[in-house]
């Protein structure tokens, strides 16, 4: 981070429901490096909109950062990339998406990356994590949180619950925020996932 631009606080929301959701959400955590601030707990919520397909694991992770969310669109996208992601399908299933909630005093309206994510408020599976990391974005949402089921910590071992969802199942339970974690980078609707996007 530079002296010319002091750090200051970015939301992304990541999800998954495709393989071994837990280990592409570790994986992309991982991979912010010393950005990195915080994480949510894992919640596990049905997919919204789409084909059918099974639940997503999602998480927010909030940074301390320089970067414009330009910057964070194309980290989001090479993490997506590096978990093998593949758009096919719009709102299909993937295995990672990561997507730019919000960044600390900056708007974007463009027509690849709106910021903040114009659905972000809309969506429990990205409001309910948000809230743990960011309490003062999350102020004044009150949203129906019945779908959204903690599992735990990112940590490394199983998450209770975290198995079995359809395609893409890796342990013990269903794994959705509907359409993953991350509102879709605030981006491209042709490739928004299960209707979160």
């Amino acid at each position: 981070m530079s002296d010319t631009h002091p750090a200051r606080r970015a939301l992304l929301g990541l999800g998954s429901n495709l393989g071994d959701r837990a280990a592409h959400l570790r994986g992309a955590v991982a991979g912010l490096g010393p950005e990195l601030a915080a994480v949510s707990a894992v919640y596990e919520t049905a997919p919204v909109g789409g084909p059918e397909q099974g639940a997503y694991l999602n998480v927010v992770a909030l940074l301390r950062t320089d970067r414009p969310a330009r910057d964070l669109l194309a980290r989001a996208q090479a993490l997506e990339a590096s978990a093998g992601r593949e758009r096919t399908v719009r709102w299909g299933p993937r295995t990672l998406d990561v997507d730019v909630l919000w960044v600390e005093g900056e708007e974007v309206a463009e027509p690849d990356l709106v910021v903040p994510h114009p659905r972000m408020r809309e969506r429990a599976f990205v409001m309910v994590p948000l809230a743990e990391v960011a309490p003062d974005v999350a102020a004044g949402w009150s949203g129906d949180t019945a779908g959204v089921r903690r599992l735990g910590s990112l940590d490394p071992g199983p998450l209770v619950g975290a198995g079995g969802a359809g395609p893409g199942a890796e342990g013990a339970g269903p794994a959705d925020a509907g359409a993953g974690a991350g509102p879709d980078a605030g981006a491209d609707p042709g490739t928004e996932r299960g209707g979160r996007g």
